[in-house]
């Protein structure tokens, strides 16, 4: 598992924590710099160890999807689109499991 840093068309940072099979596990909201991304990734390891800070919910295409909080209620990341409720609460507990461990790469 790591962390990817990049920046996207408009010149924001994001990250998203990947799986070692590639696939996108959670995936943050933009940052004004490289600085605040990192800040990012430093909350979801923190974040990630309680139960509490994650939210599962049905989108509007009915997929499940999960959103990690940080202590103030700002989404810090959101999961991924999943097809089952089981799935859903397999990726969160990959967050909370990889997270913590995961090195952070620019890409």
């Amino acid at each position: 598992m790591s962390f990817e840093i990049y920046k996207d068309k408009a010149e924001e940072y994001h990250f998203r924590l990947k799986a070692s099979n590639g696939e996108i596990i959670l995936s943050s909201e933009g940052y004004s710099s490289k600085a605040g991304a990192m800040n990012g990734i430093v909350s979801v390891k923190e974040n990630s160890k309680l139960d509490e800070r994650f939210e599962s919910y049905t989108d509007k295409a009915g997929k499940y999807r999960f959103r990690l909080k940080a202590s103030n209620g700002q989404v810090i990341g959101t999961g991924e689109a999943y097809k089952s409720e089981a799935s859903c609460k397999a990726g969160i507990e990959s967050v909370k499991r990889w997270a913590k461990e995961a090195e952070t790469k620019k890409v």
